[in-house]
């Protein structure tokens, strides 16, 4: 019934939607209730220990046995570097005071890359799908994965960095377009003012690449399932709107945020974790940001930040959250995952068979 069917062949899928792995922000429920309507549910591994990605991927082998991708990011640890931590606590410490809070100076991050142990995490469970942020990981970790029987995905946002994945090793190919939210995959280049929106970059990189290609990015309704169909897509990765599921394990804050988002009030930050990423803006953002050369190295950036965040959530207010959402957060409505997965499926469907009945 879809017009192109190699993802769901590739995947063994019924629906060529894909929930996006949100690190921090979705889980094991999510990732089960998208697989019953038939899309390909994530678990984000990014900020989880490896007994908690144990934990939670048997939750979801013990509810079902549909495919499954599990989501991991792919950086180099940062060295300590002192100096740059402390220019970024001097740069909040007006905001510490404010608070009448002690400037906390520990060096550490939630946010772990992908290396062995990880790796025994995916050969203990076989998921069907291991998809990457931020590039890939070294190629004989890649070998050790395509032995398992697990199909590789990651997400470019260029079409050099297209080409780059195809090159080495990736089964399918994420156009990550300019108005998605959270995290920029981009690993070729560090110039966010040159990234490339979903409708422009889909397109190109279709023509690039013989992978199947995955759009990204602003995608909230059968109308952009249907545009990003038309300009050669294989299937959707879909994520702002499955944080407006009851799965989803934002706080009710930044919820609250979600449902009087528009257009125009999201922004590319660097000042939460240290790496551009598409988010709501608030007092920070506006303040500090949105992009600023402060901040310590990511993914350390937001330890700082933590202090704040905790004290100004106690007092009902988002100034010091990442609160990151895409473009397309006005066009999402409250409900649970697996309608969710199925009403964007249906909604497609039906949009196809309109247009070609005339």
């Amino acid at each position: 019934m879809w017009p192109d069917n190699r993802l769901t062949n590739l995947f063994n899928i019924q629906n060529p939607i894909i929930q996006a792995p949100m690190a921090g922000a979705s889980g094991a429920a999510m990732a089960i209730a998208t697989s019953k309507a038939g899309g390909l549910g994530s678990l984000p591994c990014a900020m989880l220990s490896i007994e908690k990605m144990h934990s939670e991927m048997s939750i979801i082998r013990q509810e079902t046995k549909a495919p499954m991708n599990v989501n991991f990011f792919v950086h180099d640890k940062p060295s300590i570097n002192l100096e740059r931590d402390q220019i970024w606590l001097n740069h909040l410490s007006k905001y510490y005071s404010e608070f009448n809070l002690q400037v906390d100076n520990q060096h550490s991050s939630s946010r772990e890359p992908f290396k062995e142990a990880a790796f025994g995490f995916v050969e203990s469970f076989r998921p069907e799908v291991v998809s990457f942020h931020f590039g890939l990981p070294k190629s004989s970790y890649l070998d050790r994965l395509k032995k398992l029987g697990c199909k590789i995905m990651s997400s470019a946002t260029t079409v050099e960095e297209a080409c780059w994945l195809e090159k080495n090793g990736c089964d399918a190919i994420i156009a990550q377009g300019f108005e998605a939210g959270g995290h920029r995959a981009m690993f070729l280049t560090n110039d966010i003012n040159t990234q490339v929106g979903t409708m422009a970059l889909l397109p190109q990189v279709v023509d690039a690449v013989s992978v199947p290609v995955i759009a990204a990015g602003g995608i909230a309704d059968g109308r952009g399932i249907v545009a990003a169909f038309a300009l050669g897509a294989a299937g959707v990765q879909i994520g702002t709107p499955y944080l407006f599921t009851k799965e989803a394990l934002i706080s009710e804050i930044h919820l609250s945020r979600l449902k009087t988002s528009k257009d125009n009030n999201t922004a590319i930050t660097n000042i939460f974790t240290g790496r551009p990423a598409r988010g709501i803006i608030n007092r920070l953002m506006k303040e500090v940001g949105p992009m600023s050369e402060f901040p310590s190295e990511f993914p350390t950036a937001g330890k700082a930040l933590g202090p704040l965040k905790n004290e100004a959530e106690a007092q009902g207010n988002s100034d010091f959250s990442s609160l990151w959402s895409g473009q397309s957060a006005s066009l999402c409505k409250e409900t649970d995952a697996e309608a969710l997965t199925n009403c964007l499926a249906i909604d497609a469907l039906q949009r196809f068979k309109m247009i070609t009945s005339n």
